[in-house]
């Protein structure tokens, strides 16, 4: 299965938006995915990248995608990984592609000294928090997200 992944390649844009409109419609959330592709593709391969993203490639088809980021831990002292998204189109689930890009990720955290890999989940999403249980993640259910967007976050940024 990890001969299938591979780093995402300007070419795979495309595909990746579409597997971010299907991972949107199937969270429910289709109308906050607004992500263009010159987005995407800046954030990628832009002349300073913010984020990576892995590809599973069957048959010359992205069928799967894991997108990811750096952060730091000021607890740790160390950097980490944080997987915005990962992925993977019904047809090709429970063939070990979400195994695999966690594998991958884990190794890249890793090899860059990183202290943690962190996620989010829908709290109503089973089978991945039963997937994620499976490879030994521990839900941190005393933290809640926050977030400021949109109106909210110029208002703040404006004082």
């Amino acid at each position: 299965m990890n001969d299938a992944l591979r780093p995402a390649a300007p070419a795979d844009v495309p595909a990746i938006i579409s597997l971010i409109r299907e991972l949107a419609a199937y969270e429910k959330l289709a109308d906050d995915a607004i992500a263009t592709p010159d987005d995407l593709r800046v954030a990628l391969f832009g002349a300073r990248p913010v984020a990576e993203a892995l590809v599973a490639d069957v048959e010359g088809n992205v069928v799967a995608f894991a997108l990811f980021f750096p952060t730091f831990s000021t607890f740790v002292g160390k950097p980490g990984i944080y997987l915005e998204d990962i992925y993977v189109q019904p047809a090709y689930r429970g063939k070990g592609f979400g195994k695999a890009f966690f594998r991958r990720i884990a190794a890249l955290a890793v090899e860059r000294g990183c202290g943690r890999l962190e996620w989010s989940v829908l709290n109503w999403n089973e089978p991945a928090l039963a997937f994620y249980q499976s490879l030994g993640a521990t839900p941190m259910s005393e933290w809640t997200v926050q977030r400021l967007a949109g109106d909210d976050l110029r208002r703040v940024a404006a004082g």
